[in-house]
């Protein structure tokens, strides 16, 4: 298992908040290279389950190993989870492979370490802009002997296959939903639900990409209307049937581009 990675999942209290804070990346933003540093783990079956984005099998949300752990600074309570980054080695002529790049999606936190300075051991520690790559992801930009390389990175938009995908769990008066496989910007700032027997209501982050509600929406259609961190809004009308159950995954329309 990767040492930094923030692998078990349990509710924290400060992601509730996510939603409430400013994005840092704009639209203007999505071309503007930035520098940080990045490292990698050497990826295990287990490491494409879980993560502290709330995605779970990696794989079956069709994310791969095309991902990256944020670090503090970056990952912004949870905020972050789902944005997309372009990625790529500089400075170092030795171990960076020249004229490449690579895509990847925040799924997961790249947890401090307060037990060593951040320059000197605390990769991911604030005020650290760290990525923390699986090494399939690391390889395709700069060789694994690099150990933590220097690199530039920008927002770019996620291109996905299909539409967004809503999973519902909880129970009785207490809903959660898992979004996953958003387009666009692809991190999901706000989220509202409407069910045939309500008008439009706020729901909360409960933690990464998974936003909760307290009210009992059983028996009815649901709507949804996300607004992604560069401010647009996608509307999916009755996109989980009156019929839904937990435990399953309903899917809807897509950002356009």
């Amino acid at each position: 298992m990767a040492p930094y990675l923030l692998l078990a999942l349990f509710l924290l209290p400060a992601l509730a908040a996510g939603h409430q804070h400013p994005s840092t990346y704009g639209s203007s933003a999505l071309s503007e290279w930035r520098s940080a540093k990045a490292s990698y783990y050497a990826a295990d079956p287990e490491d494409a389950i879980g993560g502290a984005c709330g995605f779970g099998d990696l794989g079956k949300h069709g994310y791969g190993m095309a991902t990256v752990g944020l670090s503090t600074a970056l990952f912004e309570r949870g905020a972050a989870c789902g944005g997309c980054y372009e990625v790529k080695c500089v400075e170092d002529l030795k171990y960076c492979l020249p004229g490449t790049s690579i895509i990847v999606t925040a799924t997961n936190f790249c947890a401090p370490n307060f037990g060593l300075p951040a320059d000197a051991g605390g990769v991911c520690n604030p005020p650290n802009h760290h990525f923390l790559l699986p090494i399939q992801a690391f390889e395709k930009i700069a060789l694994w002997k690099a150990g933590v390389m220097p690199i530039q990175y920008r927002r770019v938009k996620c291109l996905r296959e299909g539409g967004v995908r809503f999973s519902v769990t909880g129970r009785s008066f207490f809903l959660t939903v898992l979004i996953s496989n958003v387009g666009g910007a692809g991190d999901v700032r706000s989220v509202k639900i409407k069910g045939t027997e309500s008008g439009w209501l706020s729901m909360g982050r409960n933690w990464g990409q998974i936003w909760h509600i307290n009210s009992d929406f059983r028996g009815q259609p649901l709507s949804f209307e996300l607004t992604s961190s560069d401010g647009k809004t996608l509307t999916n009308y009755n996109v989980v049937p009156k019929e839904w159950d937990f435990g399953k995954t309903y899917t809807g329309k897509q950002f356009l581009l």
